[in-house]
């Protein structure tokens, strides 16, 4: 009796499947059940009972899970916005440059290469009530006599935020339109010229509906980025002053890991997931639209 003979193919897939399977399948499924459960960390038997969906329940009711969604919708919306204005200015100017173009690009990549948790320490030091670089600037021009609590204070520690989220990730949406810029055909610019429009015209009807699938293709990828911020924001505050700039993953973090309670914890982080896919297919659905208005696709 011969023993059937496994195909080629799946001989060659088996050790990717594998690895998929102990690295991502696992822990999905195990999260995903443990989400139906009253799991404690430091109290492992609680693993095993079951409580069917009263975490779910209880996040859907919990006023903290949604202040922090709004402070996550929020950051996203102001850091997304601000991000796509820079890096469009940043584009248009590095493309119009002659000499040296291909040292600013290589330049622009900069904030991408650091580590989410040294920008939030870079930053942190640079807003700093003492020895921050701001404070001391803002006092030698004048422009103050005191000390800013940046960090203290929760509407400015949410702004020091935004300002290192954006600092870090302009550059996402400078190289993507960039890309977008240098694919533009150059037929539809000179037959705007000679019709006589202004660069603002041509611009606005011309350049941006170009751009626009680049842009919402960076917005996709930074959108997903936002929504699970969570480096930045635990080096910078810790979530405080008074849970101020507590955001989603930030919340899931400290429920899981300092209360213990990772069941709830998982709870949130699939509601989490679900709200940041639901962001993700909303640009998607703009990219596709704005590819069909381009004749680009179907």
């Amino acid at each position: 009796m011969t023993r059937a003979k496994l195909p080629p193919w799946l001989v060659l897939l088996m050790p990717a499947v594998i690895i998929l399977a102990a690295v991502v399948l696992i822990p999905l499924l195990l999260s995903l059940y443990s989400s139906f459960t009253a799991y404690q960390l430091t109290r492992p038997e609680t693993l095993y009972r079951w409580i069917g969906t009263f975490n779910y329940v209880k996040a859907a009711s919990d006023p903290n899970f949604w202040w922090a969604f709004g402070r996550t919708v929020l950051l996203l919306t102001i850091a997304l916005n601000t991000e796509m204005l820079l890096g469009l200015g940043l584009a248009l100017m590095v493309s119009k440059v002659t000499r040296g173009q291909r040292a600013l690009r290589t330049a622009m990549m900069f904030p991408m290469m650091f580590s989410p948790i040294l920008v939030g320490f870079q930053f942190k030091f640079i807003f700093n009530d003492n020895v921050g670089l701001v404070n001391n600037a803002l006092q030698s021009l004048g422009l103050t006599d005191v000390a800013i609590p940046w960090l203290v204070d929760g509407q400015l520690a949410l702004f020091a935020i935004i300002c290192a989220e954006i600092w870090t990730s302009t550059s996402v949406f400078a190289i993507l339109i960039l890309a977008g810029l240098f694919s533009i055909p150059q037929d539809p610019l000179e037959a705007a010229k000679v019709d006589g429009c202004t660069a603002w015209q041509s611009f606005r009807f011309v350049t941006l509906p170009f751009l626009m699938p680049f842009i919402y293709i960076a917005m996709a990828i930074r959108s997903l980025d936002v929504a699970r911020a969570y480096d930045i924001v635990q080096i910078m505050t810790n979530g405080g002053p008074a849970r101020r700039t507590e955001l989603l993953w930030t919340l899931i973090g400290r429920t899981g890991y300092v209360d213990a309670r990772m069941g709830y914890a998982n709870a949130m982080g699939y509601i989490s997931i679900f709200l940041a896919i639901g962001f993700t297919v909303y640009f998607f659905r703009k990219l596709t639209a704005a590819r069909v208005s381009l004749g680009m696709g179907d």
